[in-house]
């Protein structure tokens, strides 16, 4: 079957905006279906911007990487200005002689990857990672012009690549109500199902000091607002109200954190916050395993990576109906999925009512195994490596080749250039008029 698969090897350039050692869930779907599909046979290259010093560039398993000069983003968002092709990385792009290139973001790198399978009359591949108007509150003055733009961009994106990747059914479907004409694929990012379900729970529960009996509820993931934290934190302080033993450990790091640790205070269950901060591979295993329930209530997911994660750690989830939820938890089965408008009492009875019965935790613990493995890295990673296969070389009805599309594109990012230039002169029109008055000194100086 190797053999097989290295006479069919493709050489395969995916750009992306974050990656390795950025931790992050584009970034680390990136990483994990380039070292799968270099272990499928194929040649993998990923173009990447710069983080930190001590950058390798060779990823895992064979995968190589060429970095570019990083431009820093405003505000912690993910929209920039578009990347030139430098001259050099233009001839070693020719070097690598791509047969399809991969693109993982519809602007910045994403915009450089368009570029080049158009000159080079390549067919583009383009994974809808994120629904970006859920995160326009990083600019200032979250209007609705903006999320109207963003979401143009990516739609008007996905129109000019040959397929498009949709990490769950409920995004392709969300994309094909836009208008996204281009073939979609429902491909979500893959697990190493054998790495979560060896995780041990002594490790965590040691580093903290818990007793065996105590209770853990946990979640994993970046702190941020779009995170829909402020909820899990209150709902998680009710459903431990009368479980003085119980604790909450939160795995990872963000903007957030503050915000909760304030929540827990004020609730007087301080000492009930274990933050475990950022962790991978091993020791994310051993913190999923750590965890009688995971709880989750983010809407603004393409996937629900973590949530496979957790259930193939053998841990049931109380989590929001929402894109990326509702492919993964069944209710009643592996775990509790909410209506999305339920309350916080709602999703602390969940919780309560999951660590109350150590027999429905246990057989939802089975069938949280049993979903989790239809999120396999290498059933998810066979699905991209034929859907490249599929594709016609050279130009093709999808490739993108057409000047105008080009020229069309080039009119789009020019009017996000401007609506984003108008908010932010609207910020500081604002920001100067509420300022307080400047005392003159003597002499003119203020």
């Amino acid at each position: 079957m190797q053999d097989a698969a290295y006479a069919h090897a493709m050489n395969i350039l995916m750009f992306t905006n974050t990656y390795l050692p950025h931790v992050g869930g584009v970034a680390r779907s990136v990483s994990v279906f380039a070292r799968d599909l270099a272990h499928l046979g194929h040649r993998v290259t990923v173009v990447a911007p710069h983080f930190q010093k001590g950058e390798d560039d060779h990823g895992p398993h064979n995968v190589r990487v060429i970095r570019v000069p990083a431009i820093q983003n405003f505000n912690g968002s993910d929209f920039s200005v578009r990347l030139p092709i430098p001259f050099v990385l233009s001839e070693r792009i020719d070097d690598l002689a791509p047969d399809v290139i991969h693109s993982h973001h519809p602007f910045l790198l994403g915009d450089t990857a368009m570029r080049v399978a158009r000159q080079r009359e390549l067919p583009l591949v383009f994974t809808h990672h994120t629904m970006y108007e859920w995160y326009t509150h990083y600019v200032p003055f979250d209007s609705k012009g903006m999320k109207r733009f963003v979401i143009n961009l990516s739609t008007q994106y996905a129109n000019m690549c040959s397929a498009v990747v949709a990490p769950s059914r409920s995004i392709a479907r969300i994309l094909r109500e836009r208008g996204v004409r281009t073939d979609i694929r429902v491909i979500p990012t893959g697990i190493d199902l054998q790495l979560f379900a060896s995780g041990r729970k002594e490790p965590v529960r040691r580093e903290f000091g818990l007793d065996p009996d105590t209770q853990v509820i946990g979640h994993v993931g970046r702190l941020a607002p779009e995170k829909n934290l402020d909820f899990v934190a209150r709902a998680v302080c009710r459903a431990m109200h009368d479980r003085p033993k119980a604790v909450f450990l939160l795995v990872g790091d963000g903007p957030s954190l503050e915000d909760i640790r304030s929540c827990f205070a004020r609730h007087g269950l301080s000492d009930h916050l274990l933050w475990a901060g950022k962790r991978t591979g091993r020791d994310l295993a051993n913190a999923y395993a750590a965890m009688d329930v995971f709880v989750f209530a983010s809407r603004t997911e393409t996937q629900g990576l973590v949530l496979a994660e957790a259930m193939a750690a053998f841990t049931p989830v109380v989590s929001l109906d929402a894109s990326g939820s509702r492919e993964v938890v069944a209710d009643g089965s592996n775990g509790r999925l909410l209506a999305a408008q339920s309350t916080e009492q709602d999703f602390a009875r969940a919780v309560a009512g999951l660590l109350a019965d150590s027999g429905y935790r246990e057989r939802a613990a089975e069938k949280a195994r049993e979903t989790a493995a239809a999120f396999s890295r290498q059933a998810s990673a066979q699905s991209l490596s034929e859907l490249y296969r599929s594709l016609p070389p050279g130009r093709s009805e999808r490739t993108v080749h057409d000047p105008d599309d080009i020229l069309s594109w080039d009119v789009l990012l020019r009017s996000l250039k401007t609506e984003w230039e108008l908010i932010t002169k609207k910020t500081q029109a604002v920001v100067d008029a509420m300022a307080p008055e400047k005392k003159k000194l003597p002499g003119g100086k203020e």
